[in-house]
């Protein structure tokens, strides 16, 4: 199969710069598309595909693989795994974790400058000014040589990672005053639990050193969210909501900034959060679904009644706008802990009158042992044609997970009608496993 022959349905992918939907593109292996269809995408399995600032779709030749991970691994993939920040996308590997991966990592100083050093090759006499790790492999005061093509000047300091110790290969950072002394503290904060390191990176996230900004923002991005609430205290309510007024705060940011807002702030900032809900303007939109779980956080139960009303109901709501909505209550379904189940899967249930889009639900029903949607789901399936047919997967999947004599009677009719799609639910998703509840907390 030729990888440009393979076209991804209508989800989400997150950018530097947006939340954009791909475009409702389509496999052209009618075998595949329900398949395709039934998978729910971790972000890090669509990432391969950019999209430039036009929308157009841009393939690699890493779109095959993610999309062949994508359907065997959804269904197995642990339940109650520990969540990273629920809306938030690292940019890149943390320094701590880059440290973690080296087998030595140091400060040095450059002994020579442009004027002396080899500019063909890049290459840079260095002494190691202190031994971060690797102790064993490296010394302090010793000569090294690293490749670096930016402007050296003599005494210019640098973080060095190397790997191979019997022939040490050195990556270089240029490092600011300011910037050494983060990087010095990291190789203890290594070794703490990760309430304490968020409490040490959330002085940073808007560091004007921009390395020092990004590598905090990275480490909240990978911390659980149970941690990032950990810190609520800390937390300076009124400088987030300067953050996340700002327009020209990126997408992601914006999002960890709404999640932390959700931990510390109150019922008194629900008139800022659902004049921003209900804005037509892009900018005050960013990054929706944090914004809907921000605001369900600390609206509680109330809260979804306007969300269902917006997003869920509204037949008119943008594809986009919805697939968030969805999101911000899988959250809530998980880790939330501030709605019961019982009124999220309520909210659920309007997106079965989409046609269009039931399949982005029902496996959560399953997971969420909600067995009320039997009839309903069956009817799905047995109306479901060429346009839509990626429903009936989902559907065979929860009626296998469903316990109900019910189900059981209508997989056998569901059977009968289409055996393949029946085939192919057997073939490569396992029955959906159901995930623990979050027990609401008292606000």
């Amino acid at each position: 199969m030729a990888f440009e022959d393979l076209e991804l349905p209508g989800r989400i992918v997150r950018t530097n710069s947006a939340s954009v939907p791909i475009l409702p593109l389509y496999c052209r292996l009618a075998k595949l598309t329900p398949l395709l269809r039934s998978a729910t995408y971790p972000p890090q399995f669509l990432m391969p595909v950019v999209l430039n600032r036009n929308c157009s779709v841009r393939f690699t030749r890493l779109v095959m693989m993610p999309i062949v991970l994508a359907i065997g691994l959804v269904s197995v993939m642990p339940a109650n795994r520990a969540q990273a920040c629920p809306f938030c996308s690292a940019v890149a590997q943390t320094l701590r974790q880059e440290m973690e991966a080296m087998d030595a990592v140091v400060v040095a100083s450059a002994t020579q400058s442009d004027a002396t050093r080899n500019t063909d090759t890049g290459e840079v006499s260095m002494q190691i000014e202190a031994v971060l790790k690797g102790g064993e492999h490296v010394k302090v005061g010793q000569n090294v040589k690293a490749i670096y093509f930016g402007d050296v000047a003599r005494g210019r300091r640098f973080l060095l990672s190397g790997v191979d110790p019997d022939d040490m290969q050195w990556s270089c950072l240029p490092l600011t005053p300011r910037a050494e002394v983060y990087v010095t503290k990291i190789p203890e904060l290594a070794k703490k639990d990760d309430a304490t390191r968020l409490h040490f990176y959330l002085k940073y996230l808007e560091d004007e050193d921009s390395m020092l900004s990004r590598d905090a923002y990275d480490e909240f991005a990978v911390a659980p969210y149970a941690s990032v609430q950990q810190i609520k205290d800390e937390m300076d309510h009124d400088q987030l909501l300067k953050w996340i007024a700002d327009p020209e705060m990126s997408p992601d940011r914006k999002r960890l900034y709404l999640t932390m807002l959700g931990v510390c702030g109150s019922k008194a900032d629900l008139p800022l959060l659902e004049e921003m809900l209900l804005s037509t303007q892009k900018t005050a939109r960013t990054g929706l679904d944090a914004l809907i779980a921000c605001y369900l956080t600390l609206a509680g139960e109330d809260g979804l009644e306007l969300i269902n009303k917006q997003f869920l109901v509204n037949q008119q709501a943008s594809y986009a706008d919805t697939y968030a909505a969805i999101m911000a209550i899988r959250f809530h379904g998980t880790e939330g802990g501030v709605i019961a189940r019982s009124a999220l899967v309520e909210s659920l249930h309007f997106i079965l009158d989409r046609v269009d889009l039931a399949d982005l639900v029902i496996p959560d029903l399953a997971r969420w042992q909600d067995w009320s949607q039997v009839k309903k789901l069956k009817e799905l399936f047995l109306a479901a044609d060429a346009e839509n047919n990626w429903v009936r997967v989902p559907v065979i999947n929860y009626m296998r997970a469903c316990p109900t004599d019910e189900a059981a009677e209508a997989m056998e009719e569901l059977k009968k009608a289409d055996p393949e799609s029946v085939r192919r639910a057997n073939t490569f998703f396992a029955v959906p496993k159901p995930t623990d509840e979050v027990k609401p907390q008292l606000q």
